[in-house]
């Protein structure tokens, strides 16, 4: 057909063309056979084309649809709607510090981990995938998890950064991080009772924390400062711990308070706990034995039987009361622990600690009237302090003659150390009650009390505890140079049956300077074990004693109190060391 079609052109005239009515040249069978062929693949190509558009379009419109009908669930449904996006806390909490600014507690973001079970895809391998960086997990207990029907889990709270940036290298599907706050406390054991600590919602739960949860939670997280001196808190509980293991004490206690202000400058509890993982901590260290233990106190009550003495007129000092033998009375007999078997002056009923003396001014002036003074006290209420760990006492069902002699030396009522501290500030500062609180007090701030003794009575008994010190069984108190007045206390501790002898509180409540007073310490050791330093006593005299005077030795200068030369401080720590600690032990026979 080829050689046809070029021999028809030679024989056309060089410069002529086809007109429009001239026939075309003839296509073969053959070739129009393969163009239908062509085609009819192109339409077929375009129709299959067509078809997957269709098939593509269809499937968007569904998977859009279920994104759709899955984020209205998600906005509907608790867990899962925490699951789909981290969210920050909208709320911050306050810094709790101490008088000078130190940070007690803290809130962090933190990152914590969750999975949607049905996203995971091998759940026993992201398990064991996840223990090599979370240790603390179980991989059996989390692959059950993993493997739930759920679409939510929590997995680990509260992640280090380095620990989400190992969670992440994992690349294990279907585990996600939200952001969290975390209430974290710097300082750890330290003062832990007193700032206390919060849950996971950020909702105080104890001490300080509980007690401020208002103004900590509202005003866009301002801190709140405590009265709290993180520098004499951190000599306090050294010198404690140190004492409380030497004497291999249970527990152990010390309070400074401002006599003043009331401010409580240090609070310590031990055992204690840390506060960053309080949830662990037994229920024993949880216990503030500041504010929540209440004591029998033993011989320290005699500092307001001598008030109340000199508050009723039964006897001004000189005047003596009968001591030559054990008082029997309601079926108990009293007595001394180191019998001086003689008539003692009021001073001397105080100074040598004396249960009949103290027994027979009690009942002499009766059980009303030492009933008011103590209410006046505050001993018969719990401590009017913020923290809610503040425990009420505990009081005998009845006042007899026989309960008003034994409460006279400190046995028959239990008090909390705070309530005891409190006293003793208002017998310190001349006879007015202050309110302890754990809130500082500006320099400028007038602090109101309420007169609960007379100033001279406050100083008759202010005098004699000094004298407990230099002549008495408070001598391993005085600190050089710094005028220490006191009164130990010793008691047995009650128990199925009686008292039991092998098991005591010892304290010291002190005073100092002794002649411009400013602090008083209050120190308790509970079930301390004589040793060949104290030649086998375990009376107040003899470990809380040295302990309170440590102590005020230390944080002194922390506290501005100047030292000054005292030669009746030595001679009394001389004659303290070469005498052996009359203490008496308050025990009632049974």
């Amino acid at each position: 057909m080829i050689g046809r079609f070029w021999q028809r052109k030679k024989e056309t005239p060089r410069f002529s063309s086809y007109s429009d009515s001239a026939p075309l040249p003839e296509a073969a069978p053959e070739n129009l056979t393969r163009v239908l062929r062509i085609e009819n693949e192109e339409a077929s190509i375009i129709e299959d084309a067509r078809h997957r558009m269709m098939v593509i379009g269809f499937t968007l419109v569904i998977a859009f649809g279920a994104l759709g009908i899955r984020a209205v669930s998600l906005a509907l449904s608790g867990d899962e709607a925490v699951a789909a996006t981290p969210v920050l806390a909208e709320t911050r909490r306050g810094d709790l510090v101490d008088r000078n600014g130190q940070v007690l507690a803290t809130t962090l973001e933190t990152w914590s981990l969750f999975a949607d079970p049905q996203l995971v895809w091998d759940a026993r391998e992201a398990a064991e995938a996840l223990v090599t960086v979370l240790p603390d997990l179980n991989v059996d207990e989390l692959t059950a998890d993993l493997s739930s029907r759920r679409r939510f889990v929590w997995i680990q709270r509260n992640l280090t950064p380095r620990q989400r940036q190992a969670v992440f290298s994992l690349g294990q599907p279907g585990l996600e991080f939200r952001t969290e706050p975390r209430r974290v406390y710097p300082r750890g054991r330290l003062a832990a009772h007193a700032i206390g600590h919060a849950g996971r919602d950020m909702t105080g739960l104890a001490g300080a924390e509980q007690a401020f949860n208002s103004a900590l939670s509202n005003d866009g997280g301002r801190p709140v400062a405590l009265s709290i001196d993180m520098g004499v808190q951190f000599h306090v509980d050294e010198i404690l711990r140190r004492y409380m293991a030497e004497f291999q004490a249970i527990a152990a206690t010390g309070i400074v308070m401002d006599v003043n202000t009331g401010e409580v400058l240090s609070l310590v509890s031990l055992p204690d706990f840390d506060p960053n993982q309080a949830s662990t901590a037994s229920a024993n260290d949880l216990l503030d034995r500041a504010l929540q233990a209440r004591y029998e106190m033993g011989s320290t009550f005699k500092a307001f039987t001598v008030a109340l003495a000199l508050e009723t007129g039964i006897a001004s000092p000189g005047e003596t009361f009968d001591a030559t033998a054990p008082l029997q009375i309601g079926g108990y007999t009293i007595e001394d622990f180191h019998a001086e078997n003689r008539a003692l002056t009021l001073e001397e009923v105080f100074t040598h600690s004396s249960n009949i003396g103290s027994s027979r001014i009690a009942l002499e002036a009766g059980a009303d009237r030492q009933r008011d003074l103590l209410r006046r006290l505050r001993l018969l209420e719990r401590a009017p302090i913020e923290l809610a760990e503040s425990a009420t006492p505990l009081l005998p069902q009845r006042w007899g003659p026989t309960e008003t002699a034994t409460i006279s030396y400190g046995h028959g009522i239990a008090v909390s150390p705070l309530a005891v501290a409190s006293a003793f500030a208002a017998i310190a500062n001349g006879g007015t009650y202050v309110r302890p609180t754990l809130r500082p007090v500006r320099p400028d701030e007038t602090v109101a009390g309420e007169r609960v003794l007379a100033p001279e009575v406050a100083q008759s008994v202010l005098d004699m505890m000094r004298q407990v010190v230099e002549n008495g069984t408070g001598g391993r108190a005085d600190a050089p140079g710094f005028r220490v007045a006191g009164k130990t206390g010793t008691a047995e501790k009650p128990g199925r049956g009686g008292y039991d002898e092998d098991r005591l509180i010892s304290s010291f409540s002190a005073v100092f300077p002794y002649d411009d007073p400013q602090y008083v310490v209050l120190v308790i050791l509970d079930e301390p074990q004589g040793n060949a330093s104290t030649y086998g006593y375990a009376t107040g005299g003899w470990t809380a004693a040295p302990a309170a005077g440590e102590i005020i030795s230390r944080i002194a200068s922390i506290l501005g109190v100047e030292q000054e030369d005292d030669p009746l401080t030595r001679s009394a720590m001389v004659r303290a060391a070469l005498t052996p600690d009359p203490e008496p032990v308050v025990r009632p026979d049974q």
